[in-house]
């Protein structure tokens, strides 16, 4: 028996996704393609061209990379493990990784901050056990580490989701049929865990790229990255047309992430939750 639909049901989303997405991106391409007399005109994403904004993009760009590879390393180990255990224990682990998620992305940063400071809690331990002081507070190493401790997560669980949800009958009967540890990871356990990987992939890159917090704090404001050259644009100078441009281009990555993981991830099989 076919019910219904209540079309009113979708309108408390219909209004959310105008208010807090399709507006804010209207007014982005607006002012980004737009002078301050507004005019239309292409000078606000040709900013990119700069010297100083071709540099944090291609930084940003960079450590980005240098992250999500780091995470990737980091975290389909760790899946294939959680994976493998009893369901019990499986949760409480995975526990552990959620809840520094429930604590405020700001103050998780400052603890990083105060850890690697140079009269910091890790220094003062190497100290005591009269080991060379750990000096890459204000460096990229840093901002890679702060990247990788705060978005670890969103790399571990799409990947764990996919090999949960793998069935263990194909990986045995690749086994019974001769096939090794190597043969078995290589031809079936990666390409079905594929969708997770590259859906973790997207959620670690894109974060990377467009943050601004952890490079202010772990980077001293001494290193720029193009998420902090839009915020000084709207903050700082208060010029919101080259901030918008430069958000369409970085608009542009983001897009190319998403149509990649679309590709790849056509049933979502990778969603983290």
């Amino acid at each position: 028996m076919n019910k219904k639909k209540n079309p009113l049901l979708s309108g408390p989303y219909l209004v959310w996704t105008a208010a807090f997405i399709i507006i804010p991106l209207v007014l982005i391409v607006y002012y980004g393609l737009t002078s301050s007399e507004g005019t239309f005109t292409w000078a606000n994403i040709m900013e990119i061209a700069t010297p100083e904004n071709r540099k944090a993009l291609w930084l940003a760009l960079l450590l980005s990379l240098i992250s999500t590879v780091l995470c990737l390393i980091m975290a389909y180990p760790l899946a294939m493990i959680l994976s493998s255990l009893k369901f019990n224990a499986t949760g409480l682990i995975v526990m552990i990784f959620i809840i520094p998620m429930w604590m405020n992305f700001l103050l998780r940063t400052l603890a990083w901050q105060t850890l690697l400071e140079k009269n910091g809690v890790i220094n003062m331990m190497l100290k005591f056990l009269h080991l060379p002081a750990l000096n890459i507070i204000n460096t990229p190493y840093a901002i890679v580490l702060g990247m990788v401790y705060n978005f670890l997560p969103f790399m571990l669980l799409p990947i764990y989701n996919s090999l949960v949800k793998m069935d263990r009958n194909v990986i045995n009967a690749a086994r019974d049929l001769g096939a090794g540890e190597f043969q078995t990871f290589t031809k079936i356990i990666l390409p079905l865990s594929l969708p997770g990987v590259i859906s973790g992939i997207t959620m670690v890159f894109v974060p990377s790229l467009t943050t601004f917090v952890i490079s202010d704090l772990l980077g001293g404001s001494k290193i720029l990255l193009i998420g902090n050259v839009i915020e000084q644009k709207f903050k700082q100078g208060s010029n919101w047309n080259v901030g918008s441009g430069l958000s369409l281009v970085l608009m542009v990555f983001i897009l190319i992430s998403m149509a990649i993981m679309q590709k790849y991830d056509k049933d979502g099989e990778g969603a983290a939750f």
